[in-house]
Order: structure tokens, then sequence, then C-alpha cells
């Protein structure tokens, strides 16, 4: 059994039943959005998000979930879906998860019409519902995530960025929207605040182990979902990178700089710069924070009793940073 379905097991009859409210919480009375739609549907990825959900509300309440878990789960992923078909247009990108992106396939204008859609349907399941707790965890992150992608473009246009911006910026980017899966998850089902609170920080934990294993693939020789060396190419800042430059010579951090502002098409001398970066220690200070940031989040889940779903959250923890692509 591979490690996804592993961490599933335990909330298999609650995904089955997501699958099925996710798929009716996105129709329309329009055939082409019903098309287009259908399309998402049947092309999603591991749907980490929605198991972050059912596993934390299991795991604080000692096993059940209700109506409002369900309607959580499904906003997310709404969001999550409605936030990935606008970036593919943001960054002009034609393939999602080895297929054609919305914006490929029925062009720009009407992936972010798509978008919008899925964000107002989130937003209503919530607010129909009466959700308005669970609303305001959600418009957070999304709010947060805007931030923190224009911050990103803000900085790469200067490549001056520290270390704390860097971490500012990927736990907006990134951490914040698997934040709000843990923060909903418990609040969906419990009454607590200081329970809510541990579980978004555990969350947000993730989330910034998460990031720093997708920069480090940038270096990696094996066959991942993206080309090596393309972080470098988009001139994004990365944490093995901004660690180097933070730490090499005034005459190699202007040939670094250069290098990426102005010769970042030049396949020899990015490969050169990835050579610079695994060399001046970058790889393994990256992954040593990347370490610290996962025990950090396991140790917020030590003060719960041991159950199906505290292992699978654990495994999903150690999965994030061992994954292969």
């Amino acid at each position: 059994m591979n490690i996804t379905s592993q961490i599933k097991q335990p909330i298999f009859n609650e995904m089955e039943l997501f699958e099925k409210k996710f798929h009716e919480s996105m129709t329309s009375k329009v055939a082409l959005l019903n098309r287009i739609t259908y399309y998402i549907v049947n092309r999603k990825g591991k749907q980490m998000r929605p198991m972050f959900v059912f596993l934390t509300a299991k795991m604080v309440s000692g096993g059940t979930v209700n109506e409002r878990t369900y309607r959580g789960a499904s906003v997310i992923e709404l969001i999550h879906t409605a936030t990935l078909v606008h970036d593919d247009v943001v960054d002009d990108s034609n393939r999602r998860r080895g297929f054609f992106s919305i914006n490929a396939l029925w062009k720009n204008k009407i992936a972010v019409l798509v978008g919008d859609y899925l964000l107002s349907k989130g937003l209503l399941l919530s607010i129909d519902n009466g959700d308005f707790d669970l609303l305001r965890i959600i418009s957070v992150a999304v709010r947060e995530m805007s931030e923190g992608e224009l911050l990103q473009i803000e900085k790469a246009r200067r490549l001056d960025i520290t270390e704390d911006v860097y971490y500012e910026i990927i736990r907006k980017k990134t951490a914040t929207l698997i934040a709000a899966c843990c923060a909903l998850g418990a609040k969906a089902v419990i009454e607590d605040d200081v329970q809510v609170e541990n579980m978004r920080k555990f969350g947000e934990l993730i989330g910034m182990a998460f990031q720093i294993k997708d920069d480090l693939f940038d270096y990696s020789e094996e066959a991942i979902g993206k080309p090596t060396g393309i972080d470098i190419k988009e001139q994004k800042m990365t944490l093995p990178l901004i660690h180097v430059l933070n730490t090499c010579t005034p005459q190699e951090k202007k040939w670094l700089i250069n290098s990426i502002k102005n010769h970042n098409k030049d396949k020899k001398r990015v490969k050169e710069v990835i050579a610079f970066v695994k060399n001046n220690n970058g790889l393994a200070y990256a992954e040593n924070k990347m370490v610290q940031f996962q025990q950090e989040a396991l140790s917020l889940l030590e003060n719960y009793p041991d159950s199906e779903f505290k292992a699978a959250l654990t495994l999903m923890v150690n999965y994030v940073i061992e994954r292969k692509k």
C-alpha cells in the first residue's frame, strides 16, 4: 500500500463521501462551467488538504466528524482549486499535474472567471450554512496567500531577500492554507480555541517544511514533477540560495546575483549556480531547517492520545519531507 493510501485509511469513508459532496458543491446551471468543473474534478491531485481537515477533526474529537467538517473540507478545496486556476494564468502555465491547464484549453479570460466562480462558491457554502467561524479562518488564508505572492514578486525584483523575509513569504504563500485546513478541522468539531490555535500552528509548520522541500527539488538530479533549475531561471529566491548569498564572499555574491539576473536562461551558468549552492552548504542548511519545522510540528501532537488519526497525521508530516516529488 502506498503512503497516501496509508494516510487515507482511517478516513477512507469520509473521503469517499467528501468527493461526492465536493462535486455537488461545484455544480452550475451554465453548461460551459459544468464542463470545466467536471474536467477539474477528474484530474484531482492527492487531496492532501481535505485529508488534513478530516484527520485533524477526528484526532481532536476522538473520532467524530459532522456536516461542518465536510463543508469545511469542500470550501478549502474550492478555494485551493480557484487559486491553482488563477496561478496557471499568472504563471502562463499550460500544464497542471501532467494535464492541460484550464487556461491552455479555454484561454485566460475563462480561466479567471472560473477561478472567481469557485471562490464565490466556497464563500457561499459557508455563508448559506452560517459557518462564519470557518469562513473567517479561510478568508484570512486567502488574504495571506495573495500578500505572500505579491511580497515574493516585489522582493524578487531586487534579489535582496533575507531569511526572515523568505520565511514570511512561504508562511503566507504556502503554509497559511495548510494551517487553515488544520484549524478548520478542529474548529468544525470542538469549541476550544487553544486546541484550534494549536492545530493551526501544526499546519503552518508542516507548510513551511513542505515549501522548503519544494525548494530542494530545484537542486535534485532525480526526475520530479518540475525541471531542475527552474526556480533559478525564474529568479525565485529559495532558502538554499539565500543562505549561500548571505555567507559567501562579496565577489562570489556579485557573480551569483549577476548569474541569476542576467544569465538565468543560460543552461551552463544555471548548472554552475546549482553546483555552487551545493558546494557551499546551501542544501544541507535548508534540509536542517526543514527538519526543525517538521520536529516542531510533531511535538504539537504529543499531547493527544494515540489513535489511528494521530498516526496518520504523523505519517503525513514525515511524508512531506521524504516525498520524491
